[in-house]
C-alpha cells in the first residue's frame, strides 16, 4: 500500500483526483509545443508538492525516469530537434509527477474501490469491475517490485565486477521478472482468478 502524504490533495475525493488526472493527461497531450510542455511540468511539480511529496519522495520518480528521459530526449532531438525532445520529456515527466501526486495522496484501496464503482455500469457489457480493479492493483504493486528487482540485479552485477556488461543485468532481471509474473499468475489461479 502506498504511503499517504499530508497535503491539500489528501482530502479530495479519489474520483475527483482520478478525473483530474485524466483531464490533465488529455490537456498535456493536446497542448502542442515545448513551452506548453514546460508549463505542464510546472503544474506537475506543484501537484506533487500539494500532495505532500518532498525530498526523496519527490526525487524518486524523477530519478527513476532520468535514464529513459535522457534517451528519449536524445532520440527526439536527433530526429526532430531539441524542441521536440524537451516537449516529449517534459510531458512524460509532468504525467509521472501528477500520477505520483494522486497515488501519494490516496490509499490504494480507495483508488481501487473508485475504479470498481466507476466501471459498475459497464457490467452489462461484460466488463468485470473487480477484475479491472485487480489489474490496476497488480500494476500498482508490480512497478515498485520491478524497481526493487532492478536495483538488486544491478547490485549483484556490480558485486561480480560486471556492472558494464549489459547481459549481466538484462538476462537476470528478465528472468526474475518472468519468475515474479509466473508466481503471481499461480497465486491468482489458486484463487480461481486465472481463468
Amino acid at each position: 500500500m502506498s504511503v499517504r502524504r499530508r497535503g491539500p490533495l489528501r482530502g479530495l475525493d479519489p474520483g475527483i483526483k482520478l478525473l483530474g488526472l485524466f483531464a490533465f493527461g488529455i490537456a498535456v497531450v493536446v497542448a502542442p509545443g515545448w513551452v506548453a510542455a514546460l508549463g505542464a511540468l510546472g503544474i506537475g511539480f506543484v501537484l506533487a508538492l500539494l500532495a505532500g511529496l518532498r525530498g526523496r519522495a519527490l526525487w524518486r520518480p524523477i530519478r527513476a525516469f532520468a535514464l529513459v528521459g535522457l534517451l528519449l530526449f536524445a532520440f527526439q532531438a536527433w530526429q526532430h530537434g531539441w524542441e521536440r525532445g524537451v516537449e516529449v520529456v517534459a510531458e512524460l515527466l509532468a504525467l509521472i509527477l501528477a500520477a505520483s501526486a494522486v497515488t501519494a495522496s490516496t490509499a490504494v484501496d480507495e483508488l481501487l474501490d473508485t475504479i470498481a464503482r466507476a466501471l459498475a455500469p459497464f457490467r452489462r457489457l461484460g466488463v468485470s469491475p473487480e477484475r479491472v480493479a485487480l489489474a490496476f492493483s497488480l500494476a500498482i504493486r508490480t512497478i515498485p517490485q520491478a524497481f526493487g528487482l532492478a536495483r538488486e540485479t544491478r547490485d549483484a552485477a556490480r558485486a561480480r565486477g560486471l556492472e558494464r556488461d549489459p547481459r549481466a543485468f538484462a538476462v537476470p532481471f528478465a528472468l526474475r521478472m518472468v519468475l515474479h509474473a509466473r508466481d503471481t499468475g499461480a497465486a491468482l489461479h489458486a484463487r480461481g482468478l486465472g481463468d
